[in-house]
């Protein structure tokens, strides 16, 4: 039964974690954003997010995104640097039409910082980035 259930890989959907100014409390601070570089809408997109390491665990967020449409981004939510000493999971589900899709995006620990930035797809900014 859960052996039938075939879930395709997932292609041109990221998860990108920018640096940016925050005009109203101006300081730089980190958001984490989903990216949708397919040519089709996403619909049902439910992102859970956790960060964990041997010995540490935060605790769970979970976002629900009606829609994502085609070539576009959103934001998922503000990470504090704290959480980069962590692993980072972005658990992602959606459906494409009536397919159902589910990827799992890690980032190491460590590895969200200044050094790793790099152009981010459909964004004009640059962050990190994990296909």
């Amino acid at each position: 039964m859960k052996k039938d259930i075939q879930i395709p890989s997932v292609e041109n959907v990221y998860i990108a974690i920018v640096n940016e100014y925050n005009d109203i409390y101006k300081t730089q601070d980190w958001n984490a954003y989903i990216i949708n570089d397919k040519a089709v809408d996403l619909e049902m997109v439910l992102i859970v997010t956790s960060g964990f390491s041997e010995d540490k665990m935060t605790s769970i967020f979970r976002k629900k995104l009606d829609k994502l449409p085609k070539k576009s981004y959103a934001k998922i939510e503000l990470m504090q640097e704290d959480l980069f000493a962590l692993n980072n999971q972005f658990k992602v589900s959606f459906f494409e039409g009536n397919q159902m899709f589910d990827k799992t995006y890690t980032f190491r620990k460590n590895t969200i910082n200044l050094k790793a930035l790099q152009a981010i797809p459909l964004m004009d900014v640059k962050g990190v980035l994990v296909k």
